[in-house]
Order: C-alpha cells, then structure tokens, then sequence
C-alpha cells in the first residue's frame, strides 16, 4: 500500500462532530456497563478502515489516546487501520497482547483471555479491555448474566463467540478483582460484559 493511500485513508472515516461523538460514545460504554448485557447505540459516525468494523472503531477514537497502547487481533489489523488509529487518536500499536490497554478482535480469532493484561490485586485496573467483534448480538446461544447492574439474572444471545467462552470468563472471574472487560459489537451496536458479570451456559436450553 502506497502513502498515499495510507495518508488518505488515515485521515477519512473520523467523527464528523469529535466532540460531541466522542462523549456519547464515552456515555453509552458507561452505560453498557452499568447494566450488563443490554444493549445500546454507539452514536457515531465512523467509517475506519478495514477490516475494523465502524462500532470498535468508534470505541478506539473516543476511549484510545497516546497513553493508551492498543492490540489489533487477526480480523481488525491492517496497514490502513493502523494508520488510521495513529491520526485519529494516536495511539500506539503494540505486538503483545499483554501490553495493550484496549485490544480490537474479530469473534472468530479472540485471543485467550489469559493471554491479555489482568491488572494485578494492586491495580486491577492495569488491565485490557476486550472489543470483540461478533456476526450479532442476537440470535446465538443462550448465555446467563448475574452480577452488579443485573436483577437477578439477565438472558443474552450474541453470535460468534467460542464455543469455551463461558469456560474462558468463568476462570476469569476466579481473579476478580483483576480481570478483562469485555465489549461486544456488531456494527454500531455493543453491549458490555464487566469482569464482575458473572457468565454461563444455559444448561436447561441446552439439554432441551
């Protein structure tokens, strides 16, 4: 890919209105977490390059800055992305997942959770958030929330996810406070999964 190209597709695709765009996005992942597994618009408009799909990129423009390293999974990286994320927002790409504030991935090639950065008992909050992108958030398995911002129990289906999903945050949950925070996106859509959530199978559906 030439500079040029790269030069033209760094600078397109950004917020129309940054400021404005960037705070309603910033409002929506706070209320996503809030209330696990609901649902919300990304107000946005964002057209990154590909492969990143327009929902991770409007996350990566209003949350990532200089400060903030980001890892690009197989599905989300390319030249034109990387470049697109160093105008827009300046931040870093980094080779290890491990060493990433914000990690952008394709469903089908999320890395184990393990493998990104947990925080420590100290600063749990020295860890990754997970934008995963999925084929939807309805319409898959069923999976069973509980925990804060959830009455009880909460029923979600988002399509895409590994099979061991439940398996991967059920360990994860295992070192709370320290853990991954897990974003889900299709198109300008999300719904957040804190590593408080609590994540399971629905066995009775299952079986049936």
């Amino acid at each position: 890919m030439t500079e040029a190209v790269l030069s033209t597709l760094a600078v397109s695709g950004g917020f129309n209105d940054p400021v404005f765009e960037a705070q309603g996005v910033f409002r929506a992942l706070m209320d996503a977490t809030a209330r696990p597994g609901t649902l919300h618009d990304l107000p946005a408009s964002v057209a990154p390059p590909a492969p990143l799909g327009p929902g991770s990129g409007a996350i990566a423009v209003s949350m990532c800055d200089p400060d903030t390293p980001v890892w690009l999974g197989d599905g989300a990286d390319s030249e034109g992305v990387r470049a697109w994320l160093s105008f827009q927002c300046g931040a870093p790409v980094v080779q290890e997942p491990d060493k990433s504030t914000f990690a952008f991935v394709r469903a089908g090639a999320m890395p184990a959770l393990n493998a990104l950065a947990l925080g420590t008992q100290e600063y749990p909050d020295r860890s990754t958030t997970l934008v995963v992108e999925v084929e939807a958030l309805e319409g898959g398995p069923r999976l069973i929330l509980e925990g804060p911002g959830i009455d009880g129990q909460r029923t979600v289906k988002p399509m895409g996810l590994p099979e061991d999903f439940a398996a991967q945050r059920s360990a994860s949950r295992a070192l709370f406070p320290r853990g991954v925070d897990i974003v889900l996106v299709a198109g300008l859509r999300m719904m957040a999964l804190p590593r408080s959530t609590v994540v399971s199978h629905d066995n009775e559906t299952e079986a049936g």
